[in-house]
This record gives C-alpha cells, structure tokens and sequence, in this order.
C-alpha cells in the first residue's frame, strides 16, 4: 500500500457511510488520521470501529454540516486530538429527484444547507488551520446533475446547490493558490450508495438502481471506490499542480449517450 498521506490529518463530511467512510478507510490505510462527521452519533460510533478498531486514527463528531456549532466542534477536534487539518473531504450531501413545481423553501433550504452552505462555511473554517500548517488539500463532492440535467431524476435544487459548489471550487482556488491550498471537487454520476434508501425502501433500491447501469457508456454504475480514488489522487501529492477542477466520475456519461 503507498503512504501518500503519512502523518497526514483529514476532516470528512458525510463519513458514516458510502463514499465517506470508505474515504477514512483508505486514507487511515495510507497513514492518515481522520475525524468524520455526519448526522447521527450511532451511524459514526459503528463507522469508526469499522474504519480503526483501535479508535487511535479516527475521531467523530456527529451533527448537522449546515450548522455553526457542528463546523467549530469538527475544527476544534482535528485541532485539539490531531494537531491541525492537512486535508477537507467536503463530501455531506442530501440526494431525492422532487419535480420543480413540487418543490417548497423548506426542501430548497435543505439542499442548499447541506450541499453549498455546509461545504462553504466549513470550507472557510478549515482554510485559516491549513494555513498554520503550510498548506491544504480541499476536495469538494459535487455532481454531474449540475453539469448535466437528467430527465428521470428531476433535481433543481439539489443540483444548483452543487453548482454553487462548482463555482464555488474556482474561486477559493484562485483566493488560497498563495496558501499552497488547493481546492477541487469530483463530479459523480450514478454511485450505489445508501443516500437512495433515503426515500425509496430496499425493495424498490433493488428494482430501480439497475436500471442505471445503461445510462453510463462504461455499462454500470458507480461504486465507492470509484469515487474514493478520484477524491484520493485529487487530495494527495501526485495532484500538487491541479487547482481550480471538476473532474467528472460518470462512467462516461457526459462523452455522450
């Protein structure tokens, strides 16, 4: 196994599960230490053990990324436990297709709480620790659905939240490219996580994620892993001259259909 990131400290969101926790997972295997964050302190506590039976390389903090309180808890831990942040894996989001005259505020709030202004916030309390430390490495998950709109998954609030974070990607790289900061995101397509047990039950999850798989020219949807080693290359060394970038993980979808 490489050590790209020996001594490395790294903050995810969305870390209980999917691309989150198998991020942790391999980053600790590289010589990492983490601290994961998502909603539920239960989902983290099974997590954690899963990642590092010892506990000694991962810490959680459980709450809502939308929330002042839930940023400062997460700096202070990698801070108080680690010794500062070498690396944001800004990954909490929240995926439902809603149709754009079904939605209401209260569902937009969510989306753009979640995905833009949790990525955001926490992006700028983490950027002030990287900089003690000579440098960072962010990388944001954002969505092909904000490059690409998909007729069998109506989403505009969810994807003009991640487009925010697209945009979002450019500018903090071109503000903290003097820090030695770099900030980068991924631009995923299908990936069989359990966000779709979210709001559809195992049986239709079954039934309804097969259907996917010809919607990417490769031929099948995304895994885990898929993503966890674009989001990995993006975060470590071997990507010291790339700032500024999306890079989609579709399986080829924006090539063409």
């Amino acid at each position: 196994m490489e050590n790209r990131f020996k001594n490395k400290i790294a903050v995810i969101t969305g870390g209980g599960s999917g691309i989150g926790k198998e991020a942790a997972k391999a980053l600790i295997a590289e010589g990492a230490r983490v601290v994961i964050n998502g909603r539920t302190q239960e989902k983290l506590e099974k997590a954690a053990n899963e990642i590092d039976p010892s506990r000694e390389n991962i810490r959680i903090v459980a709450g809502d990324i939308g929330l002042a309180e839930t940023r400062r808890k997460l700096v202070e831990k990698a801070e108080k436990d680690f010794g500062g942040i070498d690396i944001l894996l800004n990954n909490a989001g929240i995926f439902k297709p809603i149709r754009f005259l079904d939605h209401t505020e209260d569902d937009f709030d969510r989306f753009i709480g979640t995905i833009l202004k949790g990525k955001f916030f926490l992006a700028q309390a983490v950027i002030p620790v990287m900089i003690k430390r000579g440098g960072g490495s962010i990388v944001h998950t954002g969505s092909l659905w904000a490059i690409d709109a998909v007729a069998a998954t109506p989403s505009s609030a969810y994807s003009a939240a991640n487009a925010g974070v697209h945009a979002l990607v450019q500018n903090i790289a071109i503000e903290h490219a003097k820090d030695n900061i770099r900030i980068n995101a991924v631009a995923p397509a299908v990936v069989e996580t359990p966000v779709y047990d979210t709001f559809m039950t195992p049986k239709e999850v079954s039934e309804v994620l097969p259907t996917f798989n010809a919607f990417h020219p490769l031929g099948r949807n995304g895994q885990p892993m898929d993503i966890v080693n674009a989001i990995l290359f993006l975060a470590s060394p071997q990507a010291s001259w790339i700032t500024g970038t999306i890079l989609p993980v579709d399986g080829g979808v924006l090539a063409g259909r």
